[in-house]
């Protein structure tokens, strides 16, 4: 019980000072990522670039990589912060992220999403979810078509698992 309950505080600070960094500054701009953050806190290299995840036919998200991190006091779980962004109309492959926790917030924009058989729901800026694990993501898009959607996503994983593994539907 208490290893739980110091999970959870750690992830709800990794949560807090993620979503930090990214609230919009005076002026309307974006704060920038703290430079160095994984290599500041686990001695590695620093976080990866964006990189598209989608079919070539739509626009596709992209995936930036914030922390990455093996939790110090839950032997065997990684915390993961990501922002994802998705253009103007843009959606994802379906997938689902394995065994793993995830807590999305969206940062800005509007972004509509479906859980395994559940009905389809729109989150705005500020509203979030949850998905357990191996949960079937079957919807995740940009409800715009002209202007941009930004997620935060939190996942604790199993150490060395993949976050995200994409399984189109057989029409794909």
């Amino acid at each position: 019980m208490i290893k739980t309950r110091r999970a959870l505080r750690l992830l709800a600070v990794g949560v807090v000072a993620t979503a930090a960094a990214f609230v919009p500054a005076a002026g309307g701009a974006t704060a920038a990522e703290p430079s160095g953050a994984k290599a500041a806190v686990s001695g590695t290299e620093p976080p990866s670039p964006p990189t598209p995840t989608t079919s070539p036919t739509l626009p596709s998200e992209t995936v930036k990589v914030l922390l990455e991190q093996e939790l110090p006091n839950v032997p065997g779980k990684t915390f993961t912060s990501e922002v994802v962004d998705f253009p103007p109309s843009a959606r994802a492959v379906p997938h689902r992220h394995g065994k793993a926790f995830v807590y999305a917030y969206v940062l800005e924009g509007t972004v509509r999403s479906q859980l395994d058989n559940e009905p389809v729901r729109t989150y705005r800026a500020g509203e979030h979810w949850v998905e357990p694990p191996n949960a079937y993501h079957a919807l995740t898009e940009n409800a715009s078509s002209t202007e941009p959607a930004k997620l935060l996503a939190v996942i604790v994983s199993n150490t060395g698992d993949p976050t995200k593994v994409d399984e189109p539907t057989p029409t794909e």
